[in-house]
């Protein structure tokens, strides 16, 4: 009992999504999600060319997959909101999308334990990129450029700082401005914590439910807890999904509210 309560200690669910320190050089520090985020980008780079080089009338394989994918969020999602101007911003929502579900999926799979397996040593080569907010920050921040850029793209400058501050009694104005101001960058926070916080709940409570195997040590609990693990990572594979999808969809919600102001 004592040692299962010093390996306790010694481990911590939050591990499963901390940043972990790959290597230092100077002021110049390279993180395990810094990785993941590389990787992402390497594989989209690489996947996405070879699964779509070649055209035909009718595409098979992954290169259906996502090409169902795209048509669904351009003509589901997107041009309700959009309309005309769906295929101006339809490619970063593409990108965004696929970025997103990419770093979710990575996430989830564990390829620290995979690299152990071929280099026989400890090593931080995985993690979720998604369950730190410096990552979803910088995502939210994207596309806090892009609807504000789009409205201003539509509107020009001045005509969009004006509505920032609709047609009010004078003496309101200035603190309409100002709720508007601190409305678009509450958008650009509820996206990256939104994101953040699902995508670290869910990792967190998978590795809580597999620490209670060393905890109790028992066959019934053992067994109870890996077929839960099994549900939860099927849901979490859900999540992954659905917070892409979220994140796009709130996207191009915020893009409508810029380029059509009267809604």
């Amino acid at each position: 009992m004592f040692e299962s309560c010093g390996l306790l200690a010694a481990t911590s669910p939050l591990s499963e999504v901390t940043s972990k320190v790959l290597f230092q050089k100077g002021g110049f520090v390279f993180t395990n999600h810094m990785y993941m985020v590389t990787l992402s980008t390497v594989l989209l780079m690489v996947v996405f060319p070879l699964a779509l080089r070649r055209r035909r009338l009718v595409p098979h394989g992954f290169g259906s997959v996502i090409e169902a994918i795209c048509l669904y969020i351009r003509e589901e999602v997107v041009r309700p909101f959009l309309h005309d101007r769906t295929d101006r911003y339809i490619v970063f929502l593409w990108t965004m999308f696929f970025f997103i579900l990419t770093l979710n999926l990575l996430g989830l799979t564990p390829l620290d334990r995979i690299m152990w397996l071929i280099l026989r040593r400890p090593n931080h080569l995985g993690g979720t990129a998604t369950a730190n907010v410096w990552v979803t920050g910088a995502l939210a921040g994207a596309a806090f450029l892009l609807f504000h850029f789009a409205g201003i793209r539509e509107q020009g400058l001045w005509q969009y700082i004006k509505n920032f501050a609709p047609r009010v009694p004078w003496p309101l104005m200035p603190f309409i401005f100002l709720m508007e101001v601190v409305s678009s960058f509450v958008r650009m926070f509820s996206l990256a914590i939104r994101l953040f916080a699902n995508m670290l709940a869910g990792h967190v409570l998978l590795a809580t439910i597999l620490m209670l195997i060393l905890m109790f040590q028992n066959y019934f609990v053992a067994t109870a807890s890996t077929m839960f693990g099994v549900v939860m990572s099927l849901m979490e594979i859900f999540v992954a999904f659905l917070q892409a999808y979220i994140f796009v969809f709130l996207t191009t919600i915020f893009i409508g509210l810029s380029v059509h102001p009267e809604h």
